[in-house]
């Protein structure tokens, strides 16, 4: 009886690879599905120790390649492309699992196809791959195949993609500047506790001057650093994970999240982040043909504030029971006025995905105004307290050099 090298997924998520014996492919298929495995790879094993090698190293290059998130957007690109060159789903996925040559779209496209060629629908086979394919995900490229709409569906999404990517870019872009200005002001303060203060302290002491107040304050300073500055390096690490952990706690998330709605300039990019999250995800699933309470619950998933995520469970609940989206989510007090009010417009004329999209395109604008002011707001502060700290560095070593010379002066 052949014999059959596959890996899988237990019902804990976690990878097994293991062999075999079954009549067939599709009857060694069966068995896995019947232990409750989710099959990654089956491989057939040749009758000879030799091929029976090839298998098994295919399966611990199986084991090394993993497919993560980043490749979700490439592979969507590349399905588009030959899907809208006139190939079918199978067929382009097919092509793509012989063609790419990059180890994890390869190792994804031959998942796919394995799942496709044995009569999956293209969903079906994604929702094999939770780790690149979310539910949402999953859920729009199932209405996609109900409605033959696949090609126009991949279009929104990865449009929908492309944006969630620059708006990311673009907050990594903005942190940059800040970041250059600490990391200098950091090595001018390094620069002088461990090479100019030094010097300084052994010429006062050789010239037997008396410092003035400021030059001791920063000797002081200096000297508690050099001799404490790990403690306190240390203590501050070990806060930040405490803190973290404590994030990580649901009660933990939903208070720090809290928190952050009530700090200026946060607070009003969080909210526009949570209003852009539901305009777009929802616009993009209700396009497809997601019903509406599906769509809802799946746009709730998205919200990363707990505060917010919760509101809106209660708005979903309210709209399931009759209530208006609009109405509903106006009882939250969560969410600004004027996106209410289009909202409202657009449920009223049944044009609630254009409305949706206008708001998803407001609040783009908004955020990336944000985001200008916000690194503004924290360069402005951080280049103050880099002159600041140069600043009094300079001043009281040139208060010492005066007190010094005037010292010697007077004698």
């Amino acid at each position: 009886m052949p014999h059959f090298n596959y890996s899988a997924r237990d019902r804990a998520g976690k990878r097994v690879t293991d062999a075999l014996e079954a009549p067939t492919r599709k009857d060694a298929l069966r068995l896995l599905a019947a232990r409750g495995l989710q099959v990654i790879a089956v491989h057939e094993a040749g009758a000879g120790a030799a091929p029976a090698a090839a298998p098994a190293a295919a399966a611990g290059r199986n084991r090394v390649v993993t497919v993560t998130r980043k490749h979700r957007l490439p592979f969507l690109e590349a399905l588009r492309d030959l899907l809208t060159s006139g190939l079918s789903a199978g067929e382009a996925v097919r092509l793509l699992s012989i063609r790419i040559k990059e180890p994890g779209l390869h190792t994804l496209c031959v998942g796919l196809w394995e799942r496709l060629s044995e009569g999956a629908p293209l969903s079906r086979a994604m929702a094999d791959f939770p780790e690149v394919f979310d539910p949402s995900t999953v859920s729009l490229i199932q209405a996609g195949e109900a409605t033959g709409s696949l090609t126009d569906t991949l279009e929104r999404l990865i449009s929908y993609l492309h944006e969630q990517r620059e708006l990311r870019t673009q907050l990594l872009t903005a942190l940059a500047y800040p970041a250059l200005l600490i990391t200098v002001a950091g090595g001018l303060v390094l620069f002088f506790l461990f090479f100019l203060l030094p010097r300084l302290q052994t010429l006062f002491k050789s010239l037997h001057g008396e410092m003035p107040l400021s030059t001791r304050l920063l000797v002081a300073g200096a000297n508690f650093t050099v001799h404490y500055g790990l403690l306190v390096l240390a203590a501050a690490v070990l806060g930040l994970v405490s803190f973290w952990r404590w994030r990580q706690t649901e009660s933990g998330r939903a208070t720090s999240d809290a928190w952050l709605l009530r700090l200026p300039l946060v607070g009003p990019f969080v909210v526009s982040q949570t209003v852009l999250a539901i305009s777009q995800t929802l616009s993009v699933l209700l396009a497809n043909g997601i019903t509406a309470v599906e769509a809802l619950r799946m746009t709730e998933r998205q919200l990363e504030n707990r505060v917010h995520r919760r509101a809106f469970h209660e708005a979903t609940d309210r709209v399931i029971e009759g209530e208006s989206l609009s109405s509903a989510l106006t009882r939250t007090g969560c969410f600004p006025d004027l996106v209410l009010d289009r909202l409202t417009v657009g449920e009223n004329t049944g044009n609630v995905v254009p409305s949706l999209r206008e708001i998803a395109r407001t609040y783009r604008r908004a955020i990336s105004g944000q985001l200008n002011m916000f690194v503004n707001v924290l360069a402005t502060g951080v280049l103050i307290g880099v002159f600041i700290i140069v600043g009094f560095i300079a001043f009281a070593i040139v208060s010492a050099v005066f007190q010094v010379s005037s010292s010697f002066r007077m004698s």
